[in-house]
C-alpha cells in the first residue's frame, strides 16, 4: 500500500495531491511535480526560468531531505516547461544539484502551467537507501 507525506518545510498542497508518495518498502519515492513556490506558497521569480529552476530543485532537495534522501538519490526527472529554449540554458544550475551518474530525464514543452507566472514544473523519482530512509510515520512521531 502506498504512503504519502507533505513535508512541513514546503508549501501546503492545495489540491488532490501529495508532495511525496512512497512505494513498497519505502525506498522508492515519487515526488509530486514541484514548481517555484517558497515555503509560504508564494511564487518565486515570476517568469524567470533560471530563478525558477533553482527554486524547484531546492524544493525537491527539501522533500528528499525530509525523508533522509539526497539529490544523488534521484533516478528520474520529468521537466514540464513553457519555454524549452530558456530551459535548455539552465544546465549549469542543474549541475549544481546533480553529479554523474545523472538521473534519467524527460523534458516536455507545455502551453501553460496552472499559474501564468510559473514556467517550469519538475517531477522526480528517487531511491533512498534504507539505512538513511525516514518513513513519514517516523516524522510524525518526531514532530507529534
Amino acid at each position: 500500500m502506498a504512503e504519502s507525506c507533505n513535508p512541513e518545510s514546503l508549501w501546503a498542497p492545495f489540491g488532490a495531491f501529495s508532495m511525496v508518495v512512497l512505494q513498497g518498502a519505502g525506498q522508492v519515492v515519487h515526488l509530486k511535480g514541484q514548481v517555484a513556490l517558497d515555503a509560504s506558497g508564494a511564487t518565486v521569480g515570476a517568469g524567470d526560468m533560471r530563478v525558477q529552476v533553482r527554486q524547484v530543485l531546492l524544493n525537491i532537495e527539501a522533500v528528499l531531505a525530509t525523508l533522509g534522501g539526497r539529490m544523488s538519490d534521484v533516478i528520474s526527472l520529468t521537466h514540464y516547461t513553457t519555454d524549452i529554449q530558456a530551459f535548455m540554458q539552465t544546465g549549469d544550475i542543474r549541475q549544481e544539484f546533480f553529479a554523474a551518474p545523472y538521473p534519467v530525464t524527460t523534458t516536455v514543452e507545455v502551453a501553460a502551467l496552472y499559474d501564468p507566472d510559473l514556467v517550469i514544473e519538475i517531477t522526480a523519482i528517487a531511491e533512498i537507501p534504507q539505512a538513511r530512509f525516514i518513513r513519514p510515520s517516523q516524522l510524525q512521531s518526531m514532530h507529534g
